[in-house]
């Protein structure tokens, strides 16, 4: 999924987006162990974030991304990239969440380690993930964009070597699910683990498909020029909801296709859109301007959380923000001066997790943050 932070995939959307807003070049640096100078000061947990309740940060230090629930709720699968730790660009991890202040967060490499991975997610059974790599492409990190070319803008690369595997939760692939050529990312499954919904441009644009895990039928979803991305099912399987960067004028609409002819997309402009399961009654939800995605409906199927910059004209911060299924009654609910976003619920309800840039003394990095969510 399309990732923001470094903005970097924005699920990875959202690991190479918001690196740009913040200027990042690409170096990472663990946190300090030793007090940060009182300038680079930052805070672990904000007075004002009152859903949140013993906020715990599980990594430290790189940039770490997409952090989702098993069904049980015992472990964590995301996304990985620490130059300093040897990981040039995002690879999956598995990890058991602690269940007290003494136990450690000690997550292990599931993905390969060839190529570059992006948006993990549990199966129902809690032995199996799916995740998308470019790894048959080759052994390398794909290479990134040069964005000086299109005026430093935020461009994201549509790896055309990007497929979707299923593997076991040590690492071992047991079967490869996409085989179109051209990008297929942004996974996510259904409820009750028999659907996947995921990102193509194999029709030539990106829209969104459902596939039959079981027979490996699928439905395209989408059909409006632009790209969809990034969709999830709700918690009771009857809705999805995702985000959309729609082109609306000439203009817009062929600087879009230009990008995509060169497989890139520039999806800075994004709203917020939910549809049955099928496809019908398909809803834009929100209509905030910049950057509204990595939604998620929250466990009673009903409202929504997702990550906004509208509030500001520079671009970021990037906070969380709880609405109803029909946009309205929005409540801000994270505060980070930098990026919070890459948001889910565990599967009772009861914890929430998220990635962001607070407490990093004072550095780039992302990590990941657990707590228990209050109503």
């Amino acid at each position: 999924m399309i990732s923001f932070f470094n903005l970097a995939g924005l699920g990875t959307v959202v690991l190479s987006s918001f690196l740009l807003f913040t200027g990042n070049n690409g170096s990472h640096q663990l946190l300090s162990k030793n007090p940060a100078p009182a300038s680079l000061a930052d805070t672990l947990h904000y007075p004002e974030e009152t859903h949140f309740r013993n906020l715990r940060q599980l990594t430290f230090g790189g940039d770490n991304a997409e952090a989702y629930f098993s069904y049980d709720g015992k472990y964590l699968v995301f996304q990985k990239t620490s130059a300093k730790e040897g990981i040039p660009c995002d690879q999956i991890y598995i990890g058991k969440i602690p269940a007290n202040e003494k136990e450690a967060f000690v997550p292990k490499l599931v993905s390969s380690g060839k190529g570059r991975t992006t948006c993990a997610y549990f199966l129902p059974d809690g032995k199996h993930i799916v995740y998308a790599s470019t790894h048959l492409g080759g052994d390398e990190c794909p290479p990134v964009p040069d964005r000086s070319k299109y005026g430093n803008r935020y461009i994201w690369p549509l790896y055309a070597s990007y497929d979707i595997f299923m593997a076991d939760t040590n690492g071992v692939i047991v079967k490869q699910l996409t085989h179109a050529k051209g990008y297929d990312a942004e996974a996510t499954i259904s409820p009750d683990g028999r659907k996947m919904v995921y990102t193509s441009d194999k029709d030539g644009d990106l829209e969104l498909y459902i596939m039959d895990l079981k027979t490996g039928k699928e439905k395209r979803i989408t059909h409006t020029v632009g790209y969809d991305g990034g969709a999830w099912f709700s918690p009771d399987g009857k809705k999805l909801i995702w985000r959309a960067s729609r082109p609306q004028t000439a203009e817009e609409i062929k600087e879009y296709k230009d990008f995509l002819a060169e497989h890139l997309v520039a999806p800075t402009k994004m709203e917020v859109y939910t549809a049955n399961v099928d496809g019908s009654d398909m809803k834009q939800i929100t209509s905030l301007g910049q950057a509204n995605w990595a939604p998620v409906f929250m466990p009673d199927s009903k409202r929504i959380l997702f990550a906004s910059n509208h509030e500001y004209k520079r671009g970021f911060p990037f906070n969380l923000y709880m609405m109803n299924g029909d946009g309205t009654n929005r409540v801000k609910v994270s505060r980070d001066k930098g990026f919070d976003a890459f948001a889910m619920f565990s599967y009772d309800g009861s914890k929430i997790v998220f990635c962001s840039n607070r407490n990093n003394g004072g550095t780039r990095d992302t990590n990941i943050f657990v707590a228990d969510w209050a109503e």
